[in-house]
């Protein structure tokens, strides 16, 4: 029987709103990828409510080592954890809803973290802002706020498939009761996994839709058990980004990393500070034109990333050849040398490298071309 939620408008008017099934699952699909909130995340983490990136719309899920896409998953989020949450979506009149989606959603999981590649989700991600006209980097920095660290981000989502720590969501305008008891069994059994169903009921009246998301399977015990599943980070600054080098690497890239952040600063670059849990960085980055563009990001851990792989994005450098011509010029450097498709990753130089003055001041120039070629297109 259908249900019937009421509402108040402006004028203290009163409308009947009357449950009503999806005209079909691609709406609900749509709806889902335009307004990820409708997952619901401070119901299934109230203490600290989880937020959603989208990675994708029909992700492919391969079947064995270095295998094309044997599976299509409905969505793909990843929450500020960095924890894959596998969506798959079905209305209450399939009947798959009952048992069999089950089965495919756990086979959509054990494929993906036995067999999607490291940069998996990564490529996925900026391919699917390609194809909507985003611009990935911007995306991801929007996610994660001012003080996020794209690189710990990506690096801790692989850490997370590894160790099978992903979040499972069945999601329906209505859970029938067997699902429910299938759910709470997965989702107390299954450690670090966890297993959730979202019911988004949709109620329609005088013009005015309102939908109204559930979580079902959280269970106490398996609430206890597992706690928030949140993971906690650290905002990196100068001092104890210096700190942590000069405890894990030599003095020789300490001075290097102290040179190189002199430069930023004496350029009147902005400075992003990392949040990783592990290890810091900064990343210095010129913002000209309403326009970010990051140059590179130097780690604790005791190296220099080139990102390449997003200079892809933004012009000059989505010209080919002047990545090409950037390579050309990092190659020259002695003791760096850079395989030819670096212009499409993100090849890392140790510090060391550049613990010769020579090195130091050639690796310096080059970016201060980086930056004359920015501002001059």
């Amino acid at each position: 029987m259908n249900r019937t939620i009421f509402l108040l408008n402006g004028d203290d008017e009163l409308v009947e709103m009357r449950e009503s099934s999806y005209d079909s699952e691609d709406l609900l699909q749509r709806l889902l990828a335009r307004y990820p909130t409708f997952l619901a995340g401070d119901q299934i983490d109230r203490a600290s409510p989880r937020r959603w990136l989208l990675i994708g719309r029909e992700v492919s899920v391969p079947g064995e080592y270095g295998g094309g896409g044997r599976w299509s998953l409905d969505h793909l989020f990843l929450d500020q954890d960095a924890i894959p949450t596998l969506v798959e979506i079905k209305r209450s009149t399939d009947t798959r809803l009952r048992r069999e989606v089950v089965g495919q959603l756990l086979d959509y999981a054990a494929n993906a973290t036995a067999y999607w590649p490291a940069d998996h989700i990564r490529s996925q991600f900026e391919a699917a802002c390609l194809v909507s006209g985003a611009d990935p980097e911007e995306q991801l920095l929007a996610f994660l706020g001012e003080t996020g660290d794209p690189e710990e981000f990506w690096k801790q989502a692989k850490t997370n498939i590894q160790a099978g720590r992903i979040r499972l969501l069945f999601v329906a305008d209505e859970i029938p009761e067997e699902l429910r008891r299938v759910v709470e069994f997965l989702n107390q059994q299954m450690d670090p996994a966890e297993v959730l169903a979202i019911e988004i009921k949709q109620y329609l009246g005088e013009g005015v839709r309102t939908m109204v998301p559930i979580v079902v399977g959280q269970t106490a015990e398996a609430q206890q058990r597992k706690g928030s599943g949140s993971s906690s980070s650290r905002q990196w600054d100068e001092s104890s980004f210096f700190e942590h080098l000069s405890s894990h690497r030599p003095q020789n890239e300490v001075a290097v990393a102290r040179a190189i952040l002199d430069w930023a600063q004496a350029k009147h670059l902005r400075i992003w500070w990392g949040k990783g849990q592990r290890t810091g960085s900064f990343i210095p980055a010129l913002d000209l034109d309403g326009v970010s563009h990051q140059l590179f990001a130097a780690w604790s851990s005791g190296a220099v990333e080139m990102y390449f792989q997003w200079y892809a994005y933004k012009p000059p450098f989505d010209d080919e050849s002047k990545r090409v011509d950037l390579l050309q010029r990092l190659n020259a450097i002695p003791g760096v040398s850079l395989p030819k498709d670096s212009i499409t990753r993100r090849p890392s130089i140790p510090m060391a490298r550049f613990a010769e003055r020579s090195s130091l001041a050639a690796f310096l120039e080059t970016f201060e071309w980086f930056l004359d070629t920015v501002r001059a297109s």
